[in-house]
C-alpha cells in the first residue's frame, strides 16, 4: 500500500518530459502577435517625433522666412481701430471654416463636442494656411482627431466635408466674379476675358451639378479607393454653399478694411478670388508671393505699390501669423491633456 502511494507521488510531482512539454507554449518567449504589437508601437512612436520634428523645422523656416521688424513698422502705422476691426473679421472667418468640420460631424454622426471640433479645425486651418495643406489640413486632422478617439475612415469624411465645403464657397463666389467681368485681366497673363468668363460659368456649372446631386441623385453612396462618399441632403448642400461664401467675402473684409478703403469692395473680392487661382492660370513674377503680385498686377494702377504690399503684409500678419501662434498654443496644450489622459489609469490605485 505505502509502495503505490509513493509511485502515485512520485508519478504526480515528476518533472515533464522533453516530449510532454514540446507542445506547450513557452510563456517566457514573447507571442508573433506581441511582437507584431511591440513593433507598430515603436513605428508610431517614430512617426509621431518625425510629425513634430517636420511641423517644428516648417515653423522654424517660416518664421526666418518672415520679416519681422517690416511686419511690426508696417503694424505700427495702422490705427488700432483698423487693425481690431480686421482681427475681429479674422476671428470671425476661423469660426466659420471651423464649422466646416461640424457640417462633417452631421454627417458621419460621431460624438465629439462641439468646442472640441471646432478646436481641432481651427489648429488645422492655421497650420494649413502657414505650413501647407498636407501638414495642416490633413497631418493635424489625423493626428488629433485620431486623438480624440475617431477612426480613419471617419477622418477622411471630416476632412472631405471640409475641403468640399471650402471650395464650394469659392467655386460659386468666384464663378459669379468671373463670369460677370468684373477683373479686368492684363494682357500678358495666357488667360484672357473671355478664357476667364468661361472658367467662371464652368465653376458655377459645378457647383449646380453638386446641389443637383444632392437633390435628385436616387444613389447616395459612393466607394473611391476603399472610402466610402456620401452625398448630403440639398439643405445641407446649400449650407455648405452659403457658409463658404460668407467666409471669402469676409476674409476680401480684411483685406479690404487693411487697404483702408481705398479700393472698392467689390474688386478685392474680385482680385481675391483671382489669387488663389493665379499659380494655375499665369506664371507669376519671381520674387513676389501669387497673391502679392497678382493685387499689383490688378491694382497697382489704383494704389501705389508700396500700399498695396503694406496692405497685405498686414493681411497676412492678422489672419496668417497671429492666428498660428494661438494655433500652437491650443496644440500643446490639447497634445499635454492627451497624454495626461493617457497616464492616468496607470496612476490609480490598483491599476495594473
Amino acid at each position: 500500500m505505502n509502495t503505490l502511494h509513493s509511485k502515485a507521488f512520485q508519478a504526480h510531482h515528476r518533472p515533464p518530459s522533453r516530449d510532454e512539454g514540446r507542445d506547450q507554449p513557452d510563456r517566457r518567449q514573447p507571442t508573433e502577435d506581441g511582437r507584431k504589437a511591440g513593433r507598430w508601437a515603436l513605428v508610431r512612436k517614430l512617426l509621431t517625433w518625425a510629425f513634430f520634428a517636420l511641423v517644428a523645422g516648417l515653423l522654424v523656416s517660416h518664421a526666418r522666412s518672415v520679416d519681422w521688424s517690416q511686419v511690426w513698422e508696417t503694424l505700427k502705422a495702422y490705427p488700432a481701430t483698423t487693425l481690431a476691426l480686421a482681427a475681429a473679421l479674422a476671428g470671425g472667418s476661423y469660426l466659420l471654416y471651423s464649422t466646416f468640420d461640424l457640417i462633417g460631424r452631421a454627417s458621419t454622426g460621431h460624438r465629439l463636442r462641439t468646442p472640441t471640433v471646432l478646436s481641432v479645425a481651427f489648429i488645422s486651418y492655421a497650420f494649413n494656411l502657414n505650413l501647407g495643406a498636407l501638414v495642416g489640413g490633413v497631418g493635424f486632422r489625423y493626428r488629433l482627431y485620431s486623438r480624440l478617439g475617431l477612426d480613419k475612415a471617419t477622418i477622411t469624411q471630416v476632412l472631405g466635408f471640409s475641403v468640399l465645403t471650402n471650395w464650394l464657397g469659392y467655386f460659386a463666389l468666384a464663378g459669379g466674379v468671373f463670369t460677370l467681368g468684373q477683373v479686368e485681366v492684363p494682357a500678358q497673363w495666357k488667360i484672357g476675358p473671355q478664357g476667364l468668363q468661361l472658367l467662371g460659368l464652368t465653376l458655377l456649372g459645378l457647383v449646380l451639378a453638386y446641389l443637383a446631386a444632392c437633390a435628385w441623385s436616387p444613389r447616395r453612396d459612393w466607394s473611391v479607393r476603399g472610402h466610402e462618399l456620401r452625398l448630403p441632403s440639398l439643405r445641407t448642400a446649400l449650407l455648405q454653399v452659403v457658409l463658404s461664401s460668407v467666409n471669402w467675402l469676409t476674409i476680401s473684409c480684411i483685406v479690404y478694411v487693411l487697404l483702408q478703403q481705398k479700393v472698392a469692395y467689390g474688386l478685392v473680392v474680385a482680385v481675391l478670388m483671382m489669387g488663389a487661382v493665379a499659380g494655375v492660370l499665369t506664371h507669376i513674377p519671381a520674387g513676389l508671393g501669387v497673391l502679392e503680385a497678382v493685387f499689383i498686377a490688378l491694382l497697382g494702377g489704383q494704389v501705389p505699390q508700396g500700399q498695396l504690399l503694406g496692405g497685405l503684409l498686414a493681411y497676412r500678419a492678422v489672419y496668417y501669423l497671429a492666428p498660428l501662434a494661438v494655433a500652437a498654443l491650443l496644440y500643446a496644450r490639447i497634445e499635454a491633456q492627451a497624454k495626461k489622459g493617457a497616464a492616468a489609469p496607470a496612476a490609480r490605485p490598483g491599476a495594473g
